[in-house]
C-alpha cells in the first residue's frame, strides 16, 4: 500500500476506483474507511485529474457534474490541503477567495431576510423589498464565475487540467440557473404561504448550490491553481481580470504582476509597414490592425483543429474575450450544456453539409444577432471558422431615409 501511495498516478486510479463505488452503491461510510489513508496524501490537483480521467474513460460530463457534490462533500471531510504559498491583497486568487467569503454571506443575510419574511402574518409582504436587495447582492456572483470560466479555466488548460472546465462550469451553470428561479419568483406576485413552499423547493437549493460551488473553488480549484500557475500567468489573469469586474469586494493592492511578455505570434512579419497582399489591394499590417479595431461588430477566428487563433479588439464588444483563450479549443469556450452544438457546427462546416448558420437572441437589452461562416482556401480546403457577433439594436430601430446629402458636420 505505501508504494502504492507513493505513485501519484497510482493514486488517482485508486481514488478515481473508490469514487466510482461510491456512485454505483458502496456505503458512504465504507468509502470514508478506504479513503482516509489516501486523501491524507492527495492534493487538490489529483481530486480534479481524477475527474478529468472518468470523462477520458467515456463517461459523460452530465454524469460527472451529477456525481461531483457527493463525492466532493466525502472527499472534503477527510482532505488535507498542502501548505501553499501565501498570496498578497489583490492576487487573483486572494480576489476569488475574499469574494467567496463575501458571497457567504450574502447567500446567509438573503436566508435570514427570508426568514422575516415568513414570519409575517399579512399577505402583503412588507419585506420583499429587503429580500430583492440581499437577492441582487448575490447575483454578483456572474461576475465570480465568468472570471473562473474565461479567464483561469483557459490557463489551467496549458498545463493539461481540462476537467475543471468540463464539469465546473457545468456545476456554475446549475447555480445560475437556481437563482434565476428565485428572481423569477422574486417577480410573480405570490403570498407568503407560497414563499413557504418556495423557501424550501427554490431558495434554499440555489443558496445551497452557491455554498456548495464556493467549498469547491477553496478546497480543489484554487490550491490546484496554485500549484499548477507561475507568476506570469497569474499576472496575465490579473491585468484581464478588471474587464469582467469584481464580485462584492474591491481587489487588495499589494500585489504587483511582473512585467507582461510580449504576445508572439508564429508567422508574424516583424515589420508593421509589410504589405498585406490580396487580389483586390493592398494593406500594411497596422493599417489592417486599424481596420479590425473600428469593425461595428465583433469577429473571432477558430482554426481548422478548433483553436481559437484571433478576435477583433473594439470598445464595444458584446461579449467578453480575454487573451487567455487564444490557442484553446474552441469546445473549452463554451457551457457543457452547448458544447454538443458547437461540436455540430464545426463538424458539418468541415464536411461541406454548411457554409453558414445563425442565431439572434436579447441580451442585456440588446438584440444580438450571431453568425458562424465556414473559411475555407483557393481550392476548397476547410481552414476554419468565423464568428460574427452584432448588435442590431440601433439598425433595427431606423425608419425612414437618411442619406449622404444630409450628412451633419460636428461643429468645432
Amino acid at each position: 500500500m505505501a508504494e502504492l501511495l507513493d505513485n501519484r498516478a497510482k493514486r488517482i486510479a485508486l481514488l478515481k476506483e473508490i469514487i466510482t463505488g461510491l456512485h454505483q452503491g458502496t456505503p458512504r461510510d465504507q468509502v470514508r474507511r478506504q479513503l482516509v489513508e489516501l486523501v491524507r496524501q492527495t492534493d487538490a490537483s489529483e481530486i480534479a485529474a481524477m475527474e478529468q480521467q472518468l470523462i477520458a474513460d467515456g463517461m459523460p460530463v452530465a454524469e460527472v457534474m451529477a456525481m461531483c457534490d457527493l463525492h466532493s462533500q466525502v472527499v472534503s471531510e477527510i482532505l488535507v490541503n498542502r501548505a501553499t504559498d501565501p498570496v498578497l491583497p489583490g492576487h487573483p486568487v486572494d480576489t476569488f477567495r475574499r469574494e467567496n467569503q463575501a458571497l457567504l454571506g450574502a447567500a446567509r443575510d438573503l436566508r435570514e431576510e427570508l426568514g422575516k419574511l415568513l414570519a409575517e402574518d399579512d399577505d402583503k409582504l412588507a419585506g420583499l423589498g429587503a429580500l430583492r436587495l440581499r437577492f441582487n447582492a448575490l447575483m454578483d456572483v456572474d461576475k465570480h464565475y465568468a472570471r473562473k470560466e474565461n479567464l483561469l479555466f483557459p490557463v489551467l488548460e496549458r498545463h493539461g487540467i481540462s476537467g475543471p472546465s468540463k464539469v465546473m462550469w457545468g456545476k456554475d451553470d446549475e447555480v445560475r440557473e437556481l437563482l434565476k428561479g428565485v428572481g423569477e419568483m422574486l417577480g410573480a406576485e405570490a403570498s407568503v404561504g407560497e414563499w413557504r413552499v418556495a423557501s424550501q423547493a427554490v431558495v434554499e437549493p440555489a443558496l445551497a448550490a452557491v455554498e456548495e460551488m464556493v467549498r469547491k473553488e477553496e478546497e480543489i480549484l484554487l490550491p490546484m491553481s496554485l500549484e499548477a500557475l507561475n507568476a506570469t500567468e497569474w499576472g496575465e489573469i490579473w491585468a484581464q481580470t478588471p474587464q469582467f469586474g469584481y464580485c462584492l469586494v474591491e481587489p487588495g493592492g499589494e500585489y504587483h504582476p511582473p512585467a507582461p511578455a510580449l504576445l508572439q505570434i508564429e508567422g508574424a512579419p516583424p515589420d508593421t509597414r509589410a504589405p498585406f497582399l490580396t487580389p483586390t489591394g493592398a494593406l500594411t499590417i497596422e493599417q489592417l490592425k486599424g481596420l479590425f479595431s473600428v469593425l461595428p461588430l465583433d469577429v473571432t477566428f477558430v482554426d481548422a483543429e478548433d483553436r481559437v487563433r484571433y478576435f477583433s479588439e473594439n470598445g464595444g464588444r458584446v461579449f467578453a474575450r480575454p487573451r487567455t483563450i487564444l490557442g484553446r479549443k474552441v469546445q473549452h469556450c463554451h457551457p457543457p450544456s452547448s458544447v454538443g452544438v458547437v461540436e455540430k457546427i464545426l463538424a458539418d462546416f468541415r464536411a461541406g453539409r454548411q457554409d453558414a448558420c445563425s442565431f439572434w437572441i436579447n441580451f442585456k437589452g440588446r438584440f444580438v444577432q450571431i453568425r458562424y461562416f465556414s473559411v475555407r482556401g483557393e481550392q476548397g480546403q476547410y481552414l476554419g471558422t468565423l464568428e460574427v457577433t452584432q448588435d442590431l439594436s440601433e439598425a433595427r430601430a431606423l425608419q425612414g431615409e437618411r442619406r449622404l446629402l444630409e450628412y451633419d458636420p460636428p461643429r468645432a
